[in-house]
């Protein structure tokens, strides 16, 4: 997912529509045909398309402009003109299509599964040819319609992710390292500050089930303002079904770091802190964590907290049971 973008600004225009044709009959023994002006073609559509294998908006970003095709004149014979080619534009699951300057929802793409299609604006409408305007009266007009014009628009294209689980945590909380240990997702570990600069997102199987899993990049106090990397990416986890704090017990403030977490999500939306959640106590392998786990289950005694080291595989025979309890029913 190098070159991640998740946030463009289009501009896009349906096709117009062709004119209708000025044409009359002649045959060698029939001067005198009457109007035979076929009918212009369709503009072409604004579609948009789901395609599973795109993860990131960098295909179209850098194209800006969407043009469909105008649809072509009528012709003589009473011939329909070509109909204008649809501009088709490619998005990832998740995408969203708002207005730029309200920002308001136009369009959710998903509900639309792999290769379905959300046609956006239609082509404007072909003319009619002369020979819809024949009458007793005139039997040779010379008139055909103009097509009608297509729409432009420009909209706001974003991505959404869909994952089932979102990993919250600071920096260095370990959500890459439990990721890359349960889904082979490979994302980039080490031991400085915002390692993960992009959502990463794996797949872990519990029985027959899929489950789509987010890593965030790492929340700091004052994410929701601005600070750090966190507030472009809380909006990924807007449409996870739970999610999964990770607090490093080994970090000298561990016992204030879910407060801060939960606030900041708060402060970026309410809804946030309304879904399931359960706390991983990270690097329990380490010395002394064993009793920071205790004092972190005793500070909130309401919340689910388990205890996990991805280095020595402590205490991950119980993530099949956590992973459930942060999934809706149906999954």
């Amino acid at each position: 997912m190098n070159g991640f973008v998740d946030e463009t600004i289009l501009e896009v225009n349906s096709g117009k529509g062709g004119r209708g044709a000025v044409s009359f009959r002649r045959e060698k023994y029939i001067p005198k045909g009457g109007p035979d002006g076929g009918d212009g073609g369709k503009g072409g559509d604004v579609v948009f398309k789901v395609k599973n294998n795109l993860k990131t908006l960098s295909d179209i970003r850098y194209r800006k402009t969407f043009n469909a095709e105008d649809g072509k004149r009528g012709l003589s014979s009473r011939k329909h003109g070509k109909d204008g080619q649809n501009a088709v534009i490619e998005v990832p699951p998740g995408t969203i299509i708002k207005n730029p300057d309200t920002d308001e929802i136009i369009k959710d793409l998903a509900e639309l599964s792999n290769n379905e299609e959300w046609s956006f604006l239609k082509g404007g409408k072909g003319g009619m040819g002369n020979s819809h305007f024949a009458t007793s009266v005139k039997q040779a007009p010379r008139y055909a319609q103009p097509g009608l014009p297509g729409i432009s628009r420009k909209i706001k294209v974003e991505i959404s992710i869909i994952a089932d689980i979102g990993f919250v945590g600071f920096p260095n909380a370990g959500k890459s390292s439990l990721l890359n240990r349960l889904t082979n997702a490979n994302p980039k570990i080490a031991s400085y500050p915002f390692t993960t600069k992009i959502p990463n997102l794996g797949v872990y199987r519990i029985g027959y089930s899929d489950i789509i899993l987010a890593d965030i990049p790492g929340i700091i106090e004052g994410a929701s303002k601005g600070a750090g990397l966190g507030i472009k990416f809380l909006k990924h986890i807007n449409r996870t079904n739970g999610l999964l704090f990770l607090i490093d017990l080994s970090d000298e403030n561990y016992l204030d770091s879910f407060d801060i977490l939960l606030n900041e999500l708060n402060s970026f939306s309410n809804e946030l802190v309304l879904k399931k959640r359960v706390i991983l106590g990270t690097k329990t392998d380490i010395e002394g964590t064993e009793e920071s786990l205790k004092l972190l289950e005793n500070k909130y005694p309401d919340e689910k907290i388990f205890g996990i080291s991805v280095f020595s595989g402590k205490g991950l025979e119980n993530i099949n049971n956590i992973f459930y309890s942060l999934l809706d029913e149906t999954k």
